[in-house]
């Protein structure tokens, strides 16, 4: 009969039971005094973390010799817009592209196709770094209209502004008019500020990141499918009539995508606003520790139209605080969420974070 070695048993153990990292699974503190100390800790700079075997492999390639490249419309940059510094960036592109924009306002519909990763836009913080377009999906399709559109990984934005200058369609027509759509998995957001009114973020396909960002629209003006967590972010409804926040478009348990937000704020004018509506079936959304104005619908989450909904609806609110956050009132099929299982939304394994969510550079 054969032995096994340690170093045998020692791999097997590895191998069979995969490393729980403590970024992925430590939760956001209730204390908000305590989330930055918290993010500080738990996503640390490339420069402490290379070399440990936890970032991907492409990406820790990616960051080791980065290169930056600067735009400024009024000359003196590398570029004078945001598509000519884009597309000086080889396809295929396998090393972080840091493209440093000088404020002021960059009038450009912009795409970043899947062949070039690796890319951060960084605006001056403090400054007005203003990404504008007033596509609409009568001209462009819905998806079509944004003024940023990501297709592309490992995406990086921070202290801009992105905007759809559209102008707000009247109440009860139909006005998609997106500020941004990111379709590009593990992307990052830091104090970005997104303006629209109907469909304003489509926050669609990935894991996704948002901190300290700003979010403003009407009707579904957050959507898609992301598996994203969205932290110390405002949320502000505009406009009259019909006002709903997300229209997430998961459409079976099997889809790994929901949104967690974690400490927002939810705002508005007038009253009635909801949190979400079942656009698809199976939508996954969760508000953990935000503080909820009188703006909000008692009932929270629309009714849904399709009765089958109910049962099959993720609605879930945890410690949330403010006039809109009461639940008496609030529809039958909103979630009742324990402890353990709001850790789930409130840690970076939400995301997968661990392996790939770095801070933003500095400027």
């Amino acid at each position: 009969m054969g032995y096994i070695s340690v170093s045998m048993v020692a791999f097997l153990i590895v191998f069979a039971f995969p490393v729980v990292l403590a970024d992925d699974v430590t939760p956001i503190p209730a204390d908000k005094a305590q989330v930055e100390p918290w993010f500080k800790t738990h996503v640390k700079p490339f420069s402490v973390r290379r070399g440990r075997g936890i970032l991907d492999p492409a990406l820790e390639a990616a960051e080791v010799a980065p290169r930056t490249i600067t735009v400024n419309p009024k000359g003196g940059g590398n570029f004078k817009s945001i598509n000519e510094a884009i597309k000086s960036i080889p396809t295929g592109n396998t090393k972080r592209v840091i493209i440093k924009l000088a404020p002021g306002v960059y009038h450009e519909k912009v795409t970043i196709d899947v062949g070039r990763p690796f890319v951060t836009l960084l605006g001056k913080p403090g400054a007005e770094t203003n990404l504008t377009y007033d596509g609409t999906a009568a001209k462009f399709g819905t998806v079509e209209s944004a003024t940023l559109i990501v297709w592309a990984t490992n995406f990086i934005a921070a202290n801009l502004n992105i905007i759809n200058t559209n102008p707000m369609p009247k109440a009860g027509t139909q006005g998609q008019a997106l500020a941004m759509r990111i379709n590009g998995d593990k992307a990052a957001f830091y104090r970005c500020r997104f303006y629209g009114f109907q469909d304003t973020l489509c926050d669609d396909r990935g894991n996704h990141f948002f901190k300290g960002c700003y979010i403003e629209g009407t009707y579904d003006f957050i959507f898609g499918r992301g598996a994203s967590l969205y932290l110390n972010t405002h949320l502000h409804a505009v406009g009259d009539g019909l006002r709903v926040i997300t229209a997430h478009n998961r459409q079976s348990n099997n889809e790994q995508s929901g949104y967690a937000f974690v400490h927002c704020k939810v705002t508005g004018v007038g009253t009635g606003i909801y949190l979400g509506r079942s656009w698809m079936s199976h939508p996954k959304v969760v508000y953990a520790y935000t503080e909820m104005s009188s703006v909000v619908n008692p009932s929270g989450w629309a009714e849904n139209r399709q009765r089958a909904h109910d049962k099959t609806v993720f609605y879930g609110e945890y410690q949330c605080k403010g006039p809109g956050s009461q639940k008496e009132k609030r529809v039958a099929h909103t979630q009742e969420i324990d402890n353990k299982e709001a850790n789930h939304f409130l840690s970076l394994g939400y995301i997968k974070g661990s392996s790939w969510l770095l801070p933003p550079p500095a400027y």
